[in-house]
């Protein structure tokens, strides 16, 4: 009842929002966008609210980011990729969004523009002077279908463009015209479409090639990931470091590409799992995987509730700095000492959250026993040609479940692999007899040799 009465209030309040966004082209809240700040647009329609000092509010161009968003729609219709762009203002010393509003972006790398903050803005239709809700809807994900009690998180999702509410007028100061941006959704469109390439025997579907090792390998002289690359039917990982990102690592002496082969990582990897459970080892790989279950489950105390109390702990500071700017802006006093009252409230809300002890709301596992683990490993038989047999998409999740992760030194021609499970693990049967992600657990690092060129 209570579940059906709220997603009600969320009926009604989500239909009040669409009406006030297309009727009025009301400000509805959340982070403007790079180029805009928030402006007082009088007091509350409501006359409850507006005998309370409330006030609604508008978009209004800032003067520092407003000429370089009209600026990037200008460079992008003249030919120039997102990419390109990035360099550019890069090179040109502009301020990323990240680095013009650092209070609000403590989690973000301020050192240059990205093209996919350049891709952000030149398809935000806001720009164009209209308001625009909708974009995006909060999902809520069960923490456990058998345990409903552990209540759920709440992830955004964007909609598709067809649900978005626009507002029937202009409801803000426009940066760039509609023609203007029609031009460049138009030639985004064009780029997008690439000739189709014939059909060979043999060749894979694009779009459909499985990586076991995707989002696993990183470059370690300049720390990023290395992106998967199928090459003449060999899968590479590779880290290009280009002209425009030398001025982001001053000083690196980095190759103009570096190349993993992942077929050499792999098989070098599927031995080095199946040596942990060979005979002479086993003893030995029982005790780390018994210490390994009681470290997880010893970290496995802290409740859903006291993550959600961390997470609201962040966000209060977040709001606090935002309103202290405010206030430096020159926003009201009143209001806005009401805001931080607010935002002080919460926080110290979820403060006492998180001093409070973690209640058992679950019941824990039992880790599997030397024993079970022994006749597990003695039923999979030869566990590395099992593992090398399998495809890449089946490789990927047990290579997850294990967390792996692989930092390659081009100069030592070398990559370091960790295994770090994350929690314990527990066994399942399989109904068609295959290998299932969760019968082999490792906790171990080593370092892997790559005798081949890459």
């Amino acid at each position: 009842m209570s579940k059906g009465e709220r997603n009600r209030i969320k009926i009604r309040v989500r239909t009040a929002m669409s009406s006030q966004a297309q009727l009025q082209g009301r400000y509805l809240g959340g982070r403007p966008p790079y180029g805009y700040l928030i402006g007082d647009a009088g007091p509350h329609p409501n006359p409850a609210k507006a005998a309370t000092g409330q006030r609604i509010h508008r978009l209004e161009p800032d003067p520092a980011a407003a000429p370089t968003v009209a600026r990037i729609f200008q460079m992008y219709v003249d030919g120039m990729s997102d990419k390109a762009i990035a360099a550019q203002l890069t090179r040109d010393g502009i301020p990323c969004p990240s680095a013009h509003d650092a209070a609000r972006n403590p989690h973000r790398k301020k050192t240059a523009w990205q093209a996919g903050a350049v891709r952000a803005i030149l398809i935000n239709p806001r720009y164009t002077g209209y308001e625009i809700w909708n974009k995006q809807r909060k999902e809520e994900h069960l923490y456990g279908v058998d345990d409903v009690t552990l209540g759920h998180r709440t992830r955004m999702t964007h909609n598709p463009a067809e649900q978005w509410v626009w507002s029937n007028d202009a409801a803000h100061e426009a940066i760039v015209t509609t023609q203007h941006f029609d031009t460049a959704k138009k030639i985004r469109r064009q780029r997008a479409r690439m000739p189709q390439r014939l059909e060979r025997p043999g060749r894979q579907p694009q779009g459909q090639r499985a990586y076991a090792l995707r989002g696993r390998v990183r470059c370690e002289t300049c720390g990023r990931k290395m992106q998967p690359a199928t090459i003449r039917n060999t899968v590479y990982y590779r880290c290009e470091f280009k002209e425009q990102e030398q001025s982001l690592h001053p000083g690196l002496d980095h190759p103009r590409t570096v190349y993993l082969r992942e077929d050499a990582v792999c098989r070098a990897l599927d031995r080095w799992i199946a040596k942990a459970f060979a005979p002479d080892r086993l003893t030995a790989t029982l005790t780390a995987l018994a210490q390994a279950s009681a470290a997880a489950n010893a970290a496995e105390t802290l409740t859903p509730q006291h993550t959600q109390a961390r997470k609201t702990v962040k966000e209060c500071e977040r709001r606090l700095a935002r309103y202290q700017a405010a206030l430096e802006a020159g926003a009201d006093p009143a209001v806005v000492t009401q805001w931080i009252n607010e935002a002080q409230a919460d926080k110290e809300a979820a403060r006492k959250n998180l001093d409070t002890p973690p209640a058992a709301t679950r019941k824990k596992e039992t880790p599997l026993s030397a024993d079970q683990i022994r006749e597990i490993t003695e039923r999979l038989g030869d566990i590395a040609q099992r593992v090398q047999a399998v495809d890449a998409e089946k490789k990927s999740p047990l290579y997850e479940a294990l967390g792996i992760t692989i930092s390659y030194e081009h100069a030592g021609r070398a990559a370091t692999v960790r295994s770090r499970p994350s929690s314990a693990y527990r066994y399942s049967e399989c109904p068609r007899g295959e290998l299932t992600t969760n019968d082999t657990v490792v906790v171990a690092q080593g370092r892997l040799r790559l005798q081949d060129p890459p």
